[in-house]
């Protein structure tokens, strides 16, 4: 039998549901794993080894009937530490929330207790998920697995590191701006964003709400679809949370048209990524599919929007860190003081950046020239979409420009680390549902390849993109890592 942290969460539960292992066994497993590398990685906040092992014990007193009935029970979960839970500290990646505990779970964790999986620890992120590289934690950086002195991307790297480096099969993500999907493909791990809405949101700490989604990060397509299968669904709790829908049948044709935006494939893509996805894009012809090339022609114009967008949001969700309700309280001389002492000592440097901006955006005399006009533009960018699934299945694109950066590399630059979400940003304005799965490697470091879909089209998406996986190369694991 394979090593156990070697497996994916599918062939862990068949074993667990069998009664070949037990859920003991693969979370001591998990947990020497994450003991073994995670001193050199940092991929995790918390990790609750007294509470995987009890509730591993649980699991291992259910019914071989009843652990088959539940789609992960004994499976390993590590959550990212913006996604609220009771029994384990929830920082955002944060001082000012310091070791909060919630009152409550977020909806994405009941449902993964419900189908029983073993939630094992919370996972570093950029602060309040604001970044692309997870160097703004304000604990610790994350390193890539693949090379440690390079970043696993964000915010969701503390993530993408833990699944790429074998300590969890399983970890949940939030995407505002492709922080699933852009560390999935510079960690070489599958991450999905589903369609806004899909996703229940209540629990999860909001840094712009109208973008925000969480969604699975797992070493294989079919581990995504299992995930995303437990997670999904309507949630009262959820204002923004779909109901009443039902996910389109996918089309039974076994040959497809698939968009390619010229926009994603001019200058300024790394040649090693573009050889490995030309490679790829090889590969879905000889399967038959239809490569088109279309126009997205309102993508230019993406980054600034989203730039515009999400800190205006985020100035108004981050208003609530006032050192009165939770979190840290900094001393003052009044009211007013002990405001602006606390966010000023509980807010790193790049939340600050971000605030400003946004407040700056939404402030009177402003409000149409910025804010209102990134929201026409983002109008425009979801008709493009529209317009382009009218014509083709699937659209398909590299996920990032480059590779995984070297640590501090766009720290004094956050101009270019900004510029480095421009495939990923668009899919958030839209709303649509994005996938980001690995196609290969270029100088020994992980590319990933994007795939969009019209809205709700999420279980095809994740059809499209296994039929590539069945035909390429399966990922290698990073065996060492240059410390």
């Amino acid at each position: 039998m394979s090593e156990l942290w070697a497996m994916d969460a599918y062939a862990l539960h068949e074993q667990f549901a069998s009664g070949a292992i037990s859920a003991e066994a693969i979370v001591k497993a998990h947990l020497d794993r994450i003991q073994a590398w995670d001193s050199t990685i940092g991929a995790f906040l918390f990790v609750d080894a007294e509470g995987a092992l009890r509730r591993a014990r649980e699991e291992d007193a259910w019914t071989l009937d009843e652990r088959r009935r539940r789609p992960l029970s004994g499976v390993p979960v590590a959550l990212k530490d913006n996604i609220v839970t009771r029994h384990m500290p929830t920082t955002a990646g944060s001082k000012i929330l310091g070791a909060f505990l919630s009152p409550y779970d977020a909806t994405v964790v009941d449902k993964l207790m419900d189908a029983g999986a073993i939630l094992i620890g919370k996972t570093n992120l950029d602060e309040f998920a604001m970044g692309s590289s997870t160097e703004h934690s304000a604990f610790h950086p994350t390193r890539n697995p693949w090379d440690a002195t390079r970043v696993p991307g964000g915010s969701s790297g503390g993530s993408a590191a833990a699944v790429a480096a074998r300590m969890v099969p399983v970890a949940l993500g939030s995407d505002t701006g492709g922080s699933i999907r852009q560390p999935a493909s510079y960690c070489g791990v599958v991450g999905m964003k589903p369609t806004y809405g899909r996703v229940s949101r209540y629990g999860l700490i909001a840094f712009a709400s109208s973008l925000d989604q969480i969604g699975p990060m797992t070493r294989s397509l079919r581990d995504s679809r299992l995930v995303y299968g437990v997670i999904h669904g309507s949630d009262p709790h959820d204002s923004t949370s779909l109901t009443n829908v039902a996910e389109p049948i996918p089309s039974q044709e076994q040959r497809w048209r698939i968009g390619l935006p010229r926009e994603f494939f001019g200058d300024g893509m790394d040649d090693g990524v573009r050889r490995v996805i030309d490679q790829a894009l090889e590969s879905l012809q000889g399967l038959g599919h239809e490569l088109v090339e279309i126009s997205l022609p309102h993508t230019d114009y993406a980054i600034a929007a989203y730039y515009l967008i999400a800190p205006a949001e985020a100035s108004s969700n981050l208003s609530r860190y006032d050192g009165v309700r939770y979190g840290m309280r900094a001393s003052g001389g009044d009211l007013l003081n002990m405001y602006e002492t606390t966010r000023d000592e509980g807010f790193g440097d790049e939340v600050k950046r971000r605030v400003l901006l946004g407040t700056h955006a939404l402030s009177a005399g402003y409000y149409d020239a910025y804010y209102l006009t990134a929201q026409k533009v983002r109008t425009r960018i979801r008709e493009d979409f529209d317009q382009a699934f009218q014509t083709v299945d699937y659209i398909v694109t590299p996920t990032t420009p480059d590779t995984a950066f070297v640590l501090g590399a766009r720290s004094d630059d956050p101009i270019k680390m900004y510029l480095g979400d421009i495939f990923t940003v668009t899919a958030n304005l839209a709303g649509i549902p994005g996938l980001s799965m690995p196609a290969g490697l270029a100088a020994g470091l992980p590319v990933g390849l994007q795939w969009l879909a019209p809205p709700l089209f999420d279980a095809a998406l994740l059809d499209a993109a296994e039929t590539l996986e069945r035909v390429l190369q399966p990922m290698p694991w990073p065996e060492e890592v240059k410390a």
